[in-house]
């Protein structure tokens, strides 16, 4: 039974990333399309931001009331109905519309997977489990890619993900049983204390660093994969159906990353393997700001991909070893809002910058949210060590 749950867990986990790049990989003919101009891309992703903050924030008593199961299929329920939803759009403001649901799903999903498999796994789990993600990830650039090399609109690459998240609710809703035999859990939910307000979390040494740092990293991390297509179109000079495949580079190198990071873990601990995915980043991001064309711009988003792979499971994955499993899920839920306030402001803050001024900035943008991150990780490592 666990291990068929745990299997069930892998296939959301792809279901979270599939929709995840297809914005960004469709994002040069659609804002043709809607008549819009191309920073526009960076409202609709300020959206969706806002409703994964709010479910974020309340993932905690979501869980102590639902359960992980079924808050689980209700999420990925919404995001299907959201995906439906895009592939209808023809003006802008549909598009902002469907975004209110997609952002409420994938934020209540993520806060509540993440602390499940935090909680009841091993760290190898988590970057496999991330790994999973990073495929559906790379997937969903590729159907979009696909669909427009094959002479179709990019509505199409939406019903065909919408598609597969609507066959998953099915799935998962039929799963909800395993949930409840899964033993562990329940032991840890009746274990567990009352739900802490937002002052308690704060309060606890280190929250503030590691939301700061989670900040960053989604900053960064957003920023890459909604502006990647657009750089290589308008900076590498690119064709838009090739630029929709390449803006999937650094999904491939995340995906790739994780799934080696899963090995890693038997040798290396979360902590340092965060630092060792920050070097590569800062390699990736001085590769890109080489004067040599699409050549570092692959090799660029490649690298910088495989940096990020450790950073966001390993941060997850110890949460309970920093802050203790009876508080886990509330500063999870914390943290998951900070990494969508990142993922609110900062593609939208350098949509502008693309726009007013210049898109081959999007290397050196990176890197400042990358300077911080590192900064304010090492200052949580520090907080741990002395309590």
């Amino acid at each position: 039974m666990v291990s068929l749950l745990l299997a069930i867990i892998y296939i959301s986990f792809i279901s979270l990333g599939l929709p995840d790049a297809l914005l960004g990989a469709a994002w040069p003919l659609m804002h043709l399309d809607l008549g819009v101009p191309v920073s526009l891309a960076g409202l609709v992703s300020i959206v969706v931001s806002c409703g994964t903050i709010v479910s974020s924030l309340l993932s905690d008593r979501l869980n102590r009331t639902l359960g992980t199961g079924r808050v689980t299929a209700i999420s990925v329920g919404l995001t299907a109905i959201a995906l439906v939803g895009y592939s209808t759009c023809t003006e802008y403001w549909m598009l902002l519309l469907w975004a209110i649901p997609y952002g409420l799903g994938a934020g209540s999903v993520d806060a509540a997977l993440n602390n499940y498999v935090a909680l009841h796994y091993a760290s190898r789990h988590m970057s496999w489990l991330h790994c999973a993600w990073g495929v559906g990830a790379s997937l969903g650039p590729y159907v979009m890619g696909r669909a427009l090399t094959a002479g179709m609109p990019w509505p199409a690459g939406y019903q065909i993900i919408g598609i597969f998240q609507v066959i998953l609710t099915a799935c998962l809703l039929l799963s909800l049983p395993l949930w409840k035999q899964h033993a562990a859990e329940a032991a840890r939910e009746e274990a567990t204390p009352r739900a802490l307000t937002l002052r308690q979390i704060f309060a606890i040494p280190g929250a503030k660093a590691v939301c700061i740092a989670f900040f960053c990293y989604c900053a960064l991390e957003q920023t890459v994969i909604l502006w990647a297509s657009t750089y290589f179109v308008r900076f590498v000079g690119l064709s838009e159906e090739l630029s929709a495949s390449l803006g999937s580079l650094f999904l491939v190198g995340m995906t790739l990353g994780r799934a080696a990071t899963g090995f890693l873990t038997y040798k290396l601990k979360d902590k340092n393997l965060i630092r060792l995915g920050q070097v590569l980043v800062v390699l990736g991001v001085g590769v890109m700001l080489l004067p040599l064309g699409k050549v570092c711009a692959m090799a660029g988003f490649l690298m910088i991909g495989l940096g990020c792979a450790p950073i966001y499971p390993c941060v997850i994955h110890s949460t309970p070893e920093h802050f203790g499993a009876e508080n886990s899920q509330a500063v999870i839920g914390v943290q998951m809002a900070a990494a969508y306030l990142g993922s609110l402001g900062a593609p939208a803050a350098f949509g502008l910058i693309a726009n007013h001024v210049s898109v081959r900035w999007l290397p050196a943008y990176v890197g400042a949210f990358l300077v911080l991150m590192l900064l304010t990780s090492e200052r949580l490592n520090k907080i741990s060590k002395n309590r």
